[in-house]
């Protein structure tokens, strides 16, 4: 009857002793607990903020459709070679309309390698953004710039 009276006092002992201790390295439950946050990405961050892509050369056409709930503003562009890509119209001014005008720059991201020069058609970029009714209030004029030149469509 000692034997197992003593063995229940050591353990009671032991498990209070936990509770004392508890930020103790003998203490079983933090054995594991301490984690620590690491990461992968550079100190000053990745730059997500900037854009690296060119303006394309020359706009060669601008439309606008209209739409049920808005319009598409639809632009083509004509690069130096083949192989542009991530091709956008960017709005500037948060597209908020400055003087009743919508101003994007249409950007293309270079080849990474070099690639032919062939026929306009195979040159050929095209991007779109949707705008909808509530956009489009106060807008008269929607302007895509290029490198080049700029194209201009007028409500």
């Amino acid at each position: 009857m000692q034997k197992p009276l003593l063995a229940a006092l050591a353990m009671v002992l032991a498990l209070g002793a936990c509770g004392t201790i508890g930020s103790s390295r003998l203490n079983p439950m933090n054995w594991f607990s301490r984690d620590s946050a690491e990461t992968l990405a550079p100190s000053g961050g990745w730059g997500a903020g900037a854009d690296r892509r060119d303006l394309v050369p020359m706009v060669t056409e601008l439309e606008v459709l209209r739409t049920n709930s808005g319009a598409l503003v639809r632009a083509s562009g004509l690069t130096s070679s083949q192989g542009w890509w991530d091709v956008e119209l960017r709005p500037t001014n948060r597209e908020r309309p400055v003087d009743g005008e919508l101003v994007y720059e249409f950007v293309v991201a270079a080849p990474r390698t070099q690639t032919p020069v062939s026929s306009d058609a195979s040159r050929t970029v095209t991007a779109a953004v949707a705008l909808s009714n509530e956009r489009l209030a106060g807008v008269r004029r929607i302007v895509v710039r290029g490198a080049q030149n700029a194209r201009t469509v007028n409500r």
